[in-house]
This record gives structure tokens, C-alpha cells and sequence, in this order.
């Protein structure tokens, strides 16, 4: 009968000399992935399962590795675990405390398995869990911006392109704008998860197994969609990390847009939002400052997603096929760019919901810029002037406004008549920035009927989700 190794190592029996207490600190892995404690336990439980189910392991057997198993979650969870760098990982971690309760019995549980798909299985189930929760983070947000929508639905505002007043815009309109990109963010992550939800386990080291294993059973029981179809690739495959990566970094970039507007807007120099003070913070020299900090960080926080992207990508693009140890380093980047989102989708819900529109600030901001300029060239189009001469005449009517230091709708008839000599009632119904929303009629605009309709269906769509 052979007889278990002495090695305190999971691969020391052909090692002659121990390892160096500096490479034990070097190479451990457990100050982070120990977050993986669940799912690793959760892939064993699954996987000692499918060992009895084949005969590698007779069903007491794996009942009693689940319920040491469930002992040991217990005791991470409570604080009671002693972890230690000499293991290295989470995985020997549990595996030594499986084994100091089963002995033999906890030393077949790693039959026909190895690190490399173990730990593959563990971060794609942890991957699974976090996009669940940024998808529900960003879904309360959207509601929060649709809840700003139904309340501002009335007000029309400026709507900006090089930060110069280009357009009036229904408010609600431009806050569905939001709505609109999360949930791009939100099909990226539904499509990263169907790609993440692949079970590796089973794959072995690099070739699989000569064991007779049921992969079938495994993926059911972890509830994965398919298995793994290359043993290679699947133990090494790190794509779902990246792409996950990239849509919270994109997210993240949203959010940032997000934050510099109304970083913009709640300037005293457009005073047109006014931030809920609970998410500001002061000065401590400046008695007089409310500083939107929390929009501040917002912004900031997205060049850290960016940055955690662009590592990933840089310590794949060199490795060879099948496992590397350089694979190790994934886990902070991917643990920390999920961490930063969450934080973000923490604060933004409550801080969009407690902000409110300065209307008499906006009111005169829309009665300057000359925003329903637009507007009146489309008029005059639609009366038979071609487009180019028409935007000339406006231009011509705008510098005789600009000169004056009125609006157009402010220019009298007889002025008007001067650089067109058509000019009507009909025309003059085109002035005004409330004039000019509700003339819009393409699909997607700011009319008022179309944003009263798109409020309606992202209720409902909201609603459903939620339900």
C-alpha cells in the first residue's frame, strides 16, 4: 500500500529540498484569491459528487467531503480559518483542511482534476456572481435616471455639442440618454456572461483525463450552460477575464460622461443641477464650498478600469498555450476593476435620485444661445428653400440678434423681412426653444410625445426586469 507523501507541498514528492521561505512569500496567492473560497468549495462539492457518481469515490465518501466542506466555508466565512503563505493558494488551503478532518478520504478529491482547471472554474463561477450583481447595480440606476425623467418631464433644456448651445431638448430626453447606454453596458455584460458560463473543470492540467469522469454532471450541477470543448484552451483561458474587464471599463467611461456633465452643470457657472449635499463633501480651508466630490471620483475611478483592462491584455499577449503562472496576476486586476464598479453603482443610484434641476437658471439659459435656430431653418426648408440657402438666411438673422443682444424670436418682422423676404406666421411659429421641441417628429427625437412614449416602454421594460 503506498504511502501519502510527507511533503507539506501538493507537488513536493519530487522535490529534494524544501521551498525557500522567500519564494513561498513571492509566489502565494491566498492574500487575494481567498475570495475565491466559495466558489472553489462549490466546485469541489460538485466535483465529489461526480466522482461517486462514476465509482472514483463511494457516495459516503462524498457526503462526508460536502459536509467538511460545508465546515470549512463555515469557518472562512466566520473568521475562524487560519490561513498561512506556505499553501500558497485558496485551493491547498482547503484541500489541507479537508484532509487534516478525511485524511485519504480528503486526499481523492483532486482525482482527475487539476489547479489549472480547478482555479479556472472558481474565477469563471466568481465572474458569473458579479456580473449578476453590476447588471441589478446598473439596472437601479437606469431607474433612478428614469424616476429623474417622469419628474422633469416638462422641461426643456440646452442641449450642448462642443459645450456650445446647440439645441432645446426635453430634460427627460436627455436623461433617458443614460438609460440608453446602460443598457448597451448591460447587453455586454449578458453576452460576456454567456461566454463566461463555460465549465472548465474536467480539462486536467492541459490534456484531460484517462479517468472515466462525467463532465455532464459537474456543469449541471454548477449550472453552466455547456462544457468546455478543449482541454488546452479551457484550463489556460483567461478571454472571459478580458472581455469582462472591457465592458466594466466601458461602463466605466459612460459613468465618467456622466460625471463630467454634471460635475458641468452644478458649476455656480451653470447652476442648472442642484446636488443632493448628503453626496458632496467641503472644504477645510473654504468654509463657503459644497464640492461634488463623489462625481469627482466617479470620473476618477474610471482610469483605474482602464488601466486594470490594459494589464490583463499585456500579461496575456505574450503566453504560450495551455497554463502559465503568469496567470496569477489576473486575479487582483479583475477582483479590483469589479470592486470599483460595485463601489461606483453603490452611490450613483441615490446621488441621481436626490439631484434636482434649477429651472429658473435653465429658463434663461434657453432664452439665450439662440437654440431654436435649427429649428427655423428646417421651417423654411419645408416652405421650399434649399437646405443651404436656408441655413444662410438664419445665419444672417442669428448675427443680427447676436448684435443687438436679443433673441431671434425677439427680432421683429420687418428685420426678418429683410434677409428673407418670405417670411410669415407660419415661420415665427418655429421661435422659441418649447416651440422647437414639439415640432420634432423623427423617430428617436426629443418630441414630447416620443420621450413621454419612451419613458412609458423603459418603465415597463424596468419593471419586467425587476419582476
Amino acid at each position: 500500500m503506498p504511502q501519502p507523501t510527507t511533503s507539506s507541498k501538493a507537488w513536493g514528492g519530487v522535490f529534494r529540498e524544501p521551498t525557500d521561505a522567500r519564494v513561498e512569500a513571492f509566489t502565494e496567492s491566498v492574500s487575494f484569491d481567498r475570495r475565491l473560497a466559495d466558489d472553489d468549495i462549490d466546485g469541489s462539492i460538485a466535483h465529489a459528487r461526480m466522482l461517486a457518481s462514476v465509482g472514483l469515490m463511494t457516495v459516503h465518501e462524498a457526503d462526508s467531503v460536502a459536509h467538511s466542506l460545508e465546515e470549512i466555508r463555515s469557518e472562512i466565512h466566520t473568521g475562524r480559518f487560519e490561513f498561512s503563505v506556505s499553501k500558497e493558494d485558496i485551493h491547498l488551503h482547503v484541500e489541507a483542511a479537508l484532509t487534516a478532518r478525511l485524511g485519504d478520504t480528503g486526499r481523492k478529491l483532486h482525482t482527475a482534476r487539476s489547479r489549472n482547471d480547478q482555479v479556472a472554474t472558481d474565477l469563471r463561477l466568481y465572474c458569473r456572481r458579479a456580473i449578476d450583481r453590476l447588471d441589478a447595480g446598473l439596472a437601479e440606476l437606469q431607474r433612478a435616471f428614469l424616476g429623474m425623467a417622469e419628474r422633469e418631464q416638462d422641461l426643456v433644456i440646452p442641449a450642448y455639442t462642443h459645450l456650445r448651445p446647440a439645441q432645446p431638448v426635453l430634460a427627460a430626453h436627455q436623461l433617458l440618454s443614460w438609460c440608453e447606454k446602460f443598457a448597451r453596458d448591460r447587453d455586454r455584460l449578458a453576452d460576456c456572461r454567456r461566454r463566461t458560463n463555460v465549465l472548465p473543470l474536467g480539462s486536467g492540467a492541459v490534456a484531460g483525463t484517462s479517468l472515466p469522469i462525467d463532465r455532464e454532471h459537474v456543469r449541471e450541477a454548477l449550472a453552466f450552460d455547456t462544457v468546455a470543448a478543449n482541454s488546452l484552451d479551457a484550463a489556460s483561458d483567461r478571454d472571459f477575464v478580458c472581455e469582462l474587464a472591457f465592458v466594466v471599463a466601458l461602463t466605466g467611461v459612460h459613468l465618467s460622461q456622466w460625471a463630467e456633465e454634471w460635475v458641468i452643470y452644478s458649476t455656480h457657472e451653470f447652476g442648472f443641477l442642484a446636488l443632493p449635499e448628503g453626496f458632496c463633501t467641503g472644504s477645510s480651508i473654504m468654509p463657503q464650498k459644497i464640492n461634488p466630490d463623489v462625481l469627482e471620483l466617479v470620473r476618477g475611478k474610471s482610469a483605474r478600469l482602464v488601466g486594470n483592462l490594459q494589464s490583463l491584455l499585456v500579461l496575456l499577449k505574450g503566453l504560450p498555450t495551455a497554463y502559465n503562472r503568469d496567470l496569477q496576476e489576473d486575479k487582483e486586476r479583475i477582483f479590483d476593476s469589479i470592486d470599483t464598479l460595485e463601489a461606483v453603482l453603490s452611490v450613483a443610484p441615490p446621488l441621481v435620485a436626490g439631484t434636482r434641476f434649477h429651472r429658473a437658471r435653465i429658463a434663461a439659459a434657453t432664452h439665450h444661445g439662440h437654440l431654436d435656430a435649427t429649428s427655423l431653418m428646417e421651417a423654411l426648408i419645408a416652405q421650399g428653400v434649399p437646405q443651404r440657402t436656408a441655413h444662410e438666411i438664419v445665419g444672417h438673422l442669428v448675427r443680427r440678434a447676436m448684435t443687438r443682444g436679443v433673441s431671434l424670436g425677439e427680432l421683429s418682422d420687418e428685420e426678418i423681412s429683410q434677409e428673407y423676404a418670405g417670411w410669415n406666421a407660419a415661420l415665427r411659429g418655429a421661435l422659441g426653444a418649447s416651440r422647437a421641441v414639439e415640432r420634432m417628429q423623427s423617430f428617436g427625437s426629443t418630441a414630447p410625445a416620443a420621450v413621454a412614449d419612451q419613458i412609458e416602454q423603459w418603465r415597463r421594460r424596468l419593471d419586467g426586469a425587476a419582476s
